[in-house]
């Protein structure tokens, strides 16, 4: 995604974003120049993105969507090729799911429990959140030379509001945990000074993730056994929420590595995980 403000003060708005494409939409993983920081890979060490060879891969983007559909369904296209597939279709489809999820961005503004709630407690600190900066775009997912495919869900910028990524997000309870946990990210900046780049360090960011999975929803149960497949009984909501800030504060630009980001969020946990602040308790 395209670029992040450097590490906000405290503000009472939620500005909206620029009337642009996709490429300059906000996003919670997306980072400024890294020149400036000798911690930050340069673009060179990073794995490089693969493109399609119709050679390689046994997708052709010329050939009919029915062919290559066909061709997924009988074993000749390589999962490298499923995935540019997915991508083709994505972009033809764009119009499409934009207006899906914008149809079920107005849906939560009028009847979601918990984005109704999170927008009062965002009202109530100044800032506003409504159709001009909750925004849906198509987010291209790339994959790498290490093998690894790289997508966004959505994302919070201070700078311009929250992005819903309307090709990731396509039912409605997905999109309101989406929704939800941008919010929360949303609330934490009004609410205190976040380093959300981690230019001093990196607690700030795994503090606001682990809070926006724990009150999302997007780590209860139901979610995590038949969307995720984890059926683990014990530990389960606690597991899943320590996972997905690990994941998300190694996407972080000053993040060296896995274990660099499991040694910050275990640093925080306790006082954090314990935060259900706007909320009572966690609601979802």
């Amino acid at each position: 995604m395209s670029s992040q403000p450097s590490a906000p003060t405290p503000t009472n708005s939620l500005p909206a974003p620029p009337p642009s494409s996709s490429s300059s939409s906000p996003s919670s993983s997306s980072t400024p120049s890294a020149s400036a920081d000798p911690s930050t890979p340069s673009p060179a060490s990073l794995p490089q993105i693969v493109k399609n060879d119709p050679q390689r891969t046994g997708f052709d983007p010329k050939t009919a969507w029915w062919i290559n559909y066909f061709n997924i369904v009988t074993g000749n296209i390589t999962p490298e090729g499923v995935f540019h597939y997915r991508e083709w279709r994505h972009r033809v489809h764009e119009k499409r799911d934009c207006e899906r999820c914008e149809s079920n961005r107005d849906w939560a503004f009028a009847h979601s429990p918990t984005v109704r709630f999170m927008r009062e407690k965002i009202e109530a600190l100044n800032g506003n959140l409504d159709a001009s900066n909750v925004v849906c775009r198509r987010c291209p997912a790339r994959i790498t030379e290490d093998g690894q495919v790289h997508r966004a869900g959505g994302g919070f910028s201070p700078d311009h509001g929250i992005l819903i990524c309307a090709n990731e997000i396509r039912n409605r309870n997905r999109f309101e945990d989406t929704l939800a946990h941008e919010m929360v990210h949303a609330w934490d900046h009004l609410r205190w000074k976040v380093d959300w780049v981690g230019d001093k360090d990196l607690k700030h960011a795994a503090c606001t993730e682990i809070r926006a999975s724990m009150l999302s929803g997007e780590c209860r149960w139901t979610r995590e056994t038949f969307s995720r497949g984890n059926w683990t009984l014990t530990q389960q909501f606690q597991n899943c929420v320590r996972r997905r800030a690990v994941l998300s504060v190694m996407a972080r630009p000053r993040c060296k590595d896995e274990a660099q980001a499991v040694k910050v969020v275990n640093q925080v946990w306790d006082s954090c995980f314990s935060d259900t602040r706007p909320f009572d308790e966690v609601y979802r």
